[in-house]
């Protein structure tokens, strides 16, 4: 599965504090069983001194292949440090529902 093998990826290069991969394809449209549409929220002492597009960008960059060869379209990042995420209260954000184009 993408996910774990995300999880796995993410896990071994941050070492996070907290790590949460959900699967959310299935708010985008995507065929049953997809594996295209990802939430993270991670906690790490990597990204102490580091911006939010510091962050992603080396977390986008940790998952390089899943994007090029491994079906991965999209990710909602929710990126902490220690003390960020204790003043977030711990609490993961809520994913707002997805609107295609479609739709409007």
């Amino acid at each position: 599965m993408i996910q774990d093998h995300i999880k796995q990826k993410l896990d071994e290069a941050f070492k996070p504090v907290y790590l949460d991969v959900i699967n959310e394809s299935h708010r985008h449209r995507a065929p049953a069983g997809s594996e295209s549409h990802f939430k993270i929220v991670m906690v790490s002492h990597q990204f102490s001194g580091l911006k939010a597009l510091e962050r992603h960008r080396i977390v986008y960059n940790t998952l390089e292949e899943e994007f090029n060869h491994g079906g991965v379209h999209a990710l909602a990042l929710h990126l902490y440090t220690l003390k960020e995420w204790e003043e977030a209260l711990q609490v993961e954000p809520i994913s707002p529902p997805c609107v295609s184009r479609k739709d409007k």
